[in-house]
């Protein structure tokens, strides 16, 4: 018989924390939903509520979280909070201020209004430069010097490309903003879903290089860890398989968070 190894004593107990922006969108999600929504693994497939693990790959335990100056805005897709591959989850999980709103064409939540006019804010809508016009286009966020000391808040449309597209054209409420291209040289490492480019990155890796450019590293990295980890839990939970705690994705995540 084959036993599943037992996490390290560090990672078997962590102190709850309240729902974040994307949880709640979540259950705000469900609450609307006609029928049940069962996410790949059929009606069985128990998951755990903190992450969307299933219980035996739990990495609640695990959960880093980074002081940022910067903040998180994602605009979801109506079905994106359901989904138990969304990064977005990891994204709220990591910076503090995460806010998640349902996007919808023929609406927009006040709230969502409230927190674009906040003055402590100077929103950026990352997106592609290549079709935008040219004098709305920034490839750097502006210090803090430089922006009358306003924290940058990226404005992340968490969807697949070409729902992003539309939200994209649809969304005249974030028109006056600029927009940040991202040049980013490295190909994506997310492999959950499926993407014809490898220039096409998931919502957390976007948020990570995001933080970069805000000059909060220590941020990006941490996030880019906790996504490696999520990742390998979600696979070898999908192949039946127990998560290596020892590995290499443990202990970059560990190293990064030793001193917090």
């Amino acid at each position: 018989m084959t036993t599943t190894p037992a996490p390290p004593p560090a990672a078997t107990a962590t102190a709850p924390r309240a729902p974040h922006a994307v949880s709640r969108l979540r259950a705000e999600r469900l609450a609307r939903s006609a029928k049940p929504f069962l996410a790949r693994g059929g009606p069985k497939g128990e998951r755990c509520a903190g992450c969307r693990l299933v219980p035996s790959h739990c990495i609640c335990a695990l959960r880093p979280q980074v002081p940022t100056r910067a903040g998180m805005c994602l605009l979801m897709a109506d079905i994106e909070p359901l989904k138990p591959s969304n990064t977005g989850w990891l994204i709220a999980d990591v910076v503090a201020d995460t806010y998640a709103f349902g996007w919808a064409r023929t609406e927009v939540q006040p709230g969502l209004l409230a927190l674009l006019a906040d003055p402590q804010w100077q929103p950026y809508v990352v997106f592609p430069g290549e079709f935008v016009a040219p004098e709305r286009v920034v490839t750097q966020v502006a210090p803090a010097d430089a922006s009358d000391g306003k924290r940058p808040l990226f404005i992340l449309l968490d969807a697949t490309w070409p729902e992003a597209r539309k939200m994209f054209r649809k969304s005249p409420y974030i028109d006056r903003f600029p927009v940040l291209s991202l040049e980013p040289e490295q190909i994506s490492r997310y492999r959950l879903r499926r993407s014809r480019r490898d220039d096409h990155f998931c919502t957390s890796e976007v948020a990570g290089l995001c933080l970069d450019l805000a000059d909060e590293p220590l941020a990006a990295q941490t996030l880019q860890a906790y996504l490696d980890v999520f990742t390998h839990h979600y696979l070898q939970a999908k192949h039946q398989l127990p998560p290596d705690w020892q590995g290499a994705e443990h202990e970059r995540l560990r190293s990064l968070t030793a001193g917090g």
